[in-house]
């Protein structure tokens, strides 16, 4: 994705580690490993305890033209890195340096790979070398172990076409819901967007990697990105704050890929700030509110003028999501922006009543697509696709059947 300004700002990982003490992967196509995803039972802790391990995938962030992120996570201390190239030669090698410093005694890791070539494919693995003992003077290493070589393919520069798909709604479900919507999807797409409520609260950090960051990574997330916005279920739980250092990004931003010009808000929670369950300590209100300033900007920003189409997501939609305070909030300070900027397409979750919403006179011109719930039969995949002319999207149930669909032609030539 091209930042504007201003911004709002599988293989099957779990192979058999070698007498070396190398992690490996089974080479499966995706639709492979998807499978395996879903018949995988056992929590990454148990299968990989006692040994120095990853404990995810390797998984990719912030895609750009010329960068991308990559993220993973050890079960030791150590200091980490990536090698790639554009054969599975590698030949490159790029680890994180703040300030001067090797990021390094690091459980979670994160290497911004850049200066790459836009539209180009590359193959990467991660490598992390544990640190035995951390002295003043005196660094002990120990074992390193490193991942299968995958690969990834960077954002053209100006692309044509952009294809996404959507989920949302998952409550802790991630394990058996993200590999079988996966298998859902036969089309190729260049990124995935988590519309909120991945989880039921934030409780600690094993719940992020058993429930999202394996299950992604074990069924597209090494070789394609994801994209993470809260929604309030995010914002529940003694590790709430926590939960951002998992991802390479912002909750809210805007950002041009292709003929698309993307704008994501962070919805807040749908009570009062001053109801009981928040015990005094949040400000929802003055968030949103500053979130309506910054879109006020965006909207008048070259990029979302000129983008053939303009898409908003975001957790709780503001029209179909009841009375609450948080959707009444939403309608009170976004609607009229929306409105008034014209945007094209609304995706959301929250209610957990799928459905697609045509336009509606003097309350919105747009069509607002609310995916569905956690519960089997109940789950959906949001599959987009815009071209310089059309705009695509269809809903599919969770057995795969079609629920609605939104098709659009560009209202700037």
């Amino acid at each position: 994705m091209e930042k504007d300004k201003p911004s709002l700002d599988r293989r099957d990982f779990l192979g058999n580690i070698t007498k070396a003490g190398i992690l490996g992967a089974i080479g499966l196509t995706p639709a492979a490993r998807a499978a395996a995803a879903t018949a995988e039972t056992a929590p990454i802790s148990t299968v990989l305890a006692g040994e120095h391990a990853f404990l995810c995938p390797p998984y990719l962030q912030n895609p750009e033209p010329t960068a991308m992120t990559v993220m993973w996570m050890s079960n030791r201390p150590t200091y980490s890195w990536v090698e790639y190239g554009e054969t599975s030669a590698l030949g490159q090698t790029a680890h994180n340096v703040q300030a001067g410093i090797v990021d390094s005694y690091d459980r979670l890791h994160r290497v911004r790979l850049g200066n790459l070539k836009p539209g180009t494919t590359y193959h990467y693995k991660v490598l992390s070398k544990e640190i035995v003992e951390f002295r003043p003077y005196k660094l002990t290493y120990g074992e390193t172990i490193s991942s299968d070589t995958f690969s990834f393919t960077t954002p053209g520069k100006n692309p044509k076409d952009v294809s996404w798909l959507v989920f949302n709604d998952i409550h802790d479900r991630g394990a058996d819901s993200f590999p079988h919507l996966m298998a859902m999807n036969k089309d190729p797409y260049d990124f995935v967007f988590l519309n909120g409520d991945m989880f039921d609260y934030q409780e600690d950090e094993q719940q992020i990697i058993d429930h999202l960051l394996a299950p992604l990574g074990k069924t597209f997330a090494s070789e394609k990105p994801f994209v993470f916005t809260r929604g309030n279920h995010e914002t529940r739980g003694k590790f709430r704050r926590e939960l951002g250092n998992y991802f390479d990004g912002p909750y809210v931003f805007s950002k041009q890929w292709g003929p698309v010009h993307f704008t994501v808000l962070d919805t807040g929670e749908d009570k009062e700030d001053e109801h009981p369950v928040y015990a005094g300590i949040v400000n929802f209100d003055e968030y949103r509110r500053q979130q309506a300033e910054d879109l006020k900007r965006i909207v008048q920003s070259p990029a979302f003028k000129k983008a053939k189409f303009r898409v908003v997501m975001m957790h709780i939609p503001h029209y179909y999501s009841g009375d609450w305070h948080g959707p009444t909030e939403c309608r009170k300070l976004f609607a009229p922006i929306f409105e008034q900027a014209k945007i094209d397409l609304f995706i959301a979750g929250h209610t957990h009543r799928p459905g697609i919403h045509q336009p509606v006179a003097g309350q919105h011109a747009y069509p607002i697509v609310i995916g569905g719930g956690p519960k089997d039969g109940n789950r959906t995949l949001i599959k987009v696709k815009a071209t310089e002319k059309d705009l695509n999207l269809v809903m599919l149930k969770d057995d795969g059947s079609e629920l609605g669909r939104v098709d659009l032609k560009t209202k700037r030539g």
